[in-house]
């Protein structure tokens, strides 16, 4: 049975795809739909479902470098990273925002925000293990 898409669906690099396909699913709890490796272990291809959502993966070239290793080596990129906002992110919504919450601080995210209601719901803000940055919302 063919997989249904979404009619927007996030596309994100990665350094080590198929490593961050395994933290997306521990740390955010998404689900793996597709992941193709190459011979020399590069992700080709990658999907993961957020609950009816969707995103893709992939590590576009060995040249590749996350937004963590890009702040480390450029000023600019450092400063527009110092404030907790979601910059060039993702949202996603979840039904337990708090219990989402203590999953990814367990298991290591970059916690940006504590959860704290706001006028749309609870929610929170987190870097993935490459510095890629989320916003996690209970409506």
């Amino acid at each position: 049975m063919p997989h249904e898409y979404p009619a927007v669906i996030p596309m994100i690099a990665y350094e080590d795809g198929p490593r961050a396909m395994d933290w997306l699913a521990q740390a955010f709890g998404f689900t793996e739909r597709v992941r193709m490796v190459t011979p020399e272990g590069r992700l080709s291809h990658g999907e993961m479902e957020a609950g009816d959502g969707v995103i893709m993966l992939a590590t576009p070239s060995p040249d590749y470098e996350s937004p963590r290793h890009h702040r480390a080596d450029c000023e600019q990129a450092a400063k527009w990273s110092s404030v907790p906002y979601i910059i060039d992110g993702v949202l996603v919504y979840v039904g337990d925002v708090r219990a989402h919450f203590e999953r990814a601080q367990k298991s290591g995210a970059n916690i940006l925000s504590e959860a704290e209601e706001g006028d749309n719901g609870t929610r929170y803000r987190v870097e993935d293990i490459e510095g890629h940055r989320w916003m996690f919302m209970q409506r």
